[in-house]
């Protein structure tokens, strides 16, 4: 089998629908696109292996390896892509097309046309000659529950210790990003006529309260952690959505609010979850209520990795920039989680992600193939 030229790896990649969406009328499998990466890394000699991901149907994780040791290099990126503006795009999504030395396509940006790079970079690899492993992963459903991330630690088997998310940063090193959890607050009271206060229990007084602690429990936190390195360098917390009652001559019985955290590398997800639960508990507790604080989004862990590790290392020095942050998250907290060591870096902008006409600057391709070729002779010759 032929493999495909780097442009022609991305119109077959971006020619695969794989939108992943919490919205069933949008939510597809992965597989095709997965199917053309087996294919093609696996008649260039790497061992394949389709894992089907446990409670996500239609959903798999390729891991393609070659070589062996202890320690070798991981390039890895998602297979889904988010859901696309119908009427809004100029080209068609699923049409890669060039104009302005912009390669146009859903996906194209983040993340397909990292996969098209990494296949460049090894197309003419001597596998035999490598001294440490070199493991291609690529995952589903990072835009929606990370399932595919979550899954490859039950694979039982080791992956690499170095590793290249190539998620759209401008082939800019990152180190560090915030973390994500999303939760609703849910009160619900009784009704009754509001001419009486004791006919009825206010939810949305209760919810009042409820935000009021919420919003100094936040001022706590931006006192108690703060890291300069990122452009907001304290952690977030933002009420994003609330509804509650029908008719202002009614006592609320049931209010509902829908709020996002973004804590700072070195904050855990779960203390944190527990800190809202008592705080809610504290102030609500004896109110004769019913109060659920649910986990819309699990989350996504913050992560750092160390700015000694080889990985950051050998990006500084091969693209001239020091790593940075980011504000949005990524799969490489589950890496790193498995005893790896992380630098997230691809081809792209990350501000024109997720939106109409997606592309990639074609002239940021080359320089991430040759980025790659430098990091696989480092970590696997």
């Amino acid at each position: 089998m032929k493999t495909p030229t780097l442009i022609q790896s991305l119109t077959q990649l971006v020619a695969a629908p794989s939108v992943s969406s919490t919205s069933p009328g949008w939510d597809q499998d992965n597989r095709k696109v997965i199917e053309l990466l087996d294919q093609w890394f696996s008649s260039l000699g790497f061992t394949t292996l389709i894992q089907p991901i446990p409670g996500c149907p239609d959903k798999f994780n390729l891991i393609a390896s070659a070589g062996s040791g202890e320690q070798g290099l991981v390039l890895a990126g998602h297979t889904d892509t988010v859901p696309y503006d119908e009427g809004r795009w100029q080209v068609d999504p699923f049409k890669l097309s060039e104009r302005d030395n912009r390669l146009y396509g859903l996906g194209s940006c983040d993340m397909k046309g990292f996969f098209s790079l990494v296949l460049e970079a090894v197309r003419d690899l001597d596998l035999k000659q490598l001294k440490q492993p070199l493991t291609i992963i690529a995952t589903a459903d990072e835009e929606t529950t990370m399932c595919g991330a979550k899954a490859l630690g039950n694979l039982g088997q080791h992956l690499g210790r170095h590793v290249v998310i190539g998620e759209p940063t401008s082939n800019r090193p990152i180190r560090m990003h915030k973390g994500m959890m999303m939760r609703a607050l849910r009160i619900r009271g009784s009704s009754g006529h509001s001419s009486d206060p004791s006919l009825g229990n206010s939810a949305l007084d209760a919810m009042q309260a409820a935000m009021q602690e919420l919003l100094e429990w936040r001022k706590q936190l931006q006192e108690n952690y703060r890291n300069p390195l990122f452009a907001v360098e304290v952690p977030t917390l933002n009420l994003g959505h609330i509804h509650g009652g029908d008719s202002p001559n009614r006592i609320c019985a049931e209010c509902e609010l829908h709020f996002d955290l973004r804590p700072l590398p070195g904050m855990n997800l779960d203390q944190l979850h527990g800190e809202i639960e008592q705080l809610i508990e504290k102030r609500l507790g004896d109110r004769g209520l019913q109060i659920t604080l649910e986990k819309t989004f699990d989350g996504i862990p913050p992560m750092e990795t160390a700015a000694e590790a080889a990985i950051v290392k050998a990006a500084e020095s091969l693209t001239g920039h020091q790593a940075e942050t980011v504000a949005f998250g990524t799969e490489a907290p589950y890496f790193n989680a498995m005893g790896m060591e992380t630098v997230v870096m691809g081809p792209g902008d990350i501000a024109q992600a997720h939106q109409p006409n997606e592309f990639v600057a074609i002239d940021q391709l080359q320089p991430g193939v040759d980025i790659l070729k430098s990091l696989i002779k480092k970590f696997c010759l």
